[in-house]
């Protein structure tokens, strides 16, 4: 296995074999890529805020936690267990430690409220998946926009708001970053300021962080070419209740299990239009994938497999595949015909983990480039020990697992789990292997999940 671990330490797997074809209905968490922001927006507004359908993901709760050691109250209603209220507390003197902020990469996303709040932020750098450098350095450009001085320390990096300026802000991003583009739409919401940002990203994601503010009266604006922000003339003082978009990335995972073990299901809790470039991608591989208001449904039963190539390149672009596509995808083009083709340039460490933990189910990969590969299809893959080394890795190998042949093991659950509260559940949910909960490595020599 990719980790190893001290004598006599079970480390917790998935067990995961073929099966019967995936059915019935399931429903996707909220979003952890945008639960993270909008928590982030609940500090920067500086009012009660009723934040619904959050995930139970690992990097949500650590968020909360931050949220909770830099002044913030974080409350969970009764009988609710999705829901968090979180509000704002008088401001203590000193600058929090916010140590764990080294774990998540989001964390970087607190900065605008710490600087409303402390008038500095200090964090440590930003951890998360390691699939490639993701550099900071457009964050500080934002925040220099704003009037704002940075630092940058081998542990971590520092802002400080130096004076209260006024006046619209305008920034031109060289490239679309969804960091960049959030953090400069919190600063503005910190501050106050008006902002004209150009080349933005408008994932759903964003987006999101956008629907929140425009129901708390800021006006927003935003197209390929320029986002636009403006604030309330007189902002409003009533709490604000925002709700977390179903988790695509999760729907996408799903999907692909489905159509991997020629199965016919509905995913709920998903908006059509956020799975639109990855529904596109299963079309091209002849399979029928209905997206609608809700969610989705995949009816593989009724694939005809069409052995055209598919060209899955993530892409920063409106309307562009996102990157967490891509790994789920290139686990079902295992198992189909034609020559496809894979290319994630936004994240250029994401192939050197993927590619060798499915190479060790016997997947045949061309690598072009440290960011391209190939395959053909159909491959038969075969049952092995293999690693989550980062969320999405974990996510396609689970649906790798579904059509080896024998057992896969999957390690590395603390990754996985970072990103999904609980994958193995909704897939037990429509049929997969019903009898193999998580178990310990170590505890069973045949590596088999089974209940004994």
């Amino acid at each position: 296995m990719t980790t190893t671990h001290a004598p006599g330490v079970a480390a917790e797997v998935i067990a995961v074999r073929p099966g019967p074809p995936l059915a019935g209905t399931v429903s996707v968490d909220g979003s952890k890529n945008a639960a993270l922001p909008l928590l982030a927006a609940t500090a920067a507004l500086s009012r009660p805020v009723r934040l619904s359908n959050v995930p139970d993901s690992t990097d949500v709760q650590i968020m909360l936690t931050l949220l909770q050691q830099a002044g913030w109250h974080v409350a969970q209603p009764v009988g609710e267990p999705t829901t968090y209220v979180i509000l704002p507390t008088e401001a203590s003197r000193g600058l929090p430690d916010l140590a764990q902020a080294a774990q998540i990469r989001a964390s970087y996303y607190l900065v605008p409220a710490l600087l409303a709040r402390y008038g500095q932020a200090r964090l440590p750098w930003p951890g998360g998946c390691r699939i490639g450098a993701r550099g900071m350095e457009l964050h500080f450009k934002v925040y220099e926009a704003f009037g704002d001085r940075s630092r940058q320390e081998s542990s971590g990096y520092g802002i400080e708001a130096l004076s209260s300026h006024t006046g619209t802000v305008s920034i031109a991003l060289p490239f679309r970053s969804r960091g960049a583009t959030v953090a400069a739409t919190l600063r503005a919401l910190a501050t106050g300021r008006p902002l004209r940002l150009g080349q933005p990203n408008l994932s759903p994601e964003v987006l999101s962080v956008l629907d929140a503010l425009s129901s708390v009266g800021w006006e927003t604006r935003a197209n390929e070419h320029v986002l636009t922000l403006s604030p309330p003339s007189s902002p409003p003082t009533a709490p604000a209740a925002w709700t977390v978009p179903g988790d695509k990335i999760e729907a996408a995972t799903l999907a692909c299990a489905i159509a991997a073990t020629r199965g016919t299901a509905r995913i709920d809790g998903v908006q059509g239009k956020d799975v639109g470039p990855f529904v596109a991608a299963l079309h091209q591989l002849g399979i029928p994938a209905d997206p609608a208001s809700d969610g989705l449904t995949v009816r593989a039963q009724e694939a005809v497999p069409t052995a055209r190539p598919l060209r899955a390149i993530a892409s920063l672009r409106p309307a562009g595949l996102d990157a967490d596509f891509e790994p789920p995808l290139m686990a079902l083009a295992l198992g189909l015909p034609g020559t496809h083709l894979f290319a994630d340039a936004i994240n250029p460490g994401r192939h050197g983990n993927l590619l060798p933990q499915l190479t060790r189910l016997g997947a045949e990969i061309e690598e072009i480039s440290p960011t391209e590969c190939r395959l053909t299809g159909p491959q038969h893959l075969t049952g092995a020990g293999v690693e989550a080394t980062d969320i999405r890795t974990g996510s396609a190998l689970t649906v790798a697992g579904l059509t080896a042949r024998g057992v896969t093991t999957i390690g590395g659950l603390d990754q996985l789990r970072r990103g999904h509260a609980d994958l193995s559940g909704k897939l037990r949910t429509l049929g997969a292997w019903p009898r193999c909960p998580p178990t310990r490595r170590g505890r069973d020599p045949r590596g088999s999940a089974d209940n004994r």
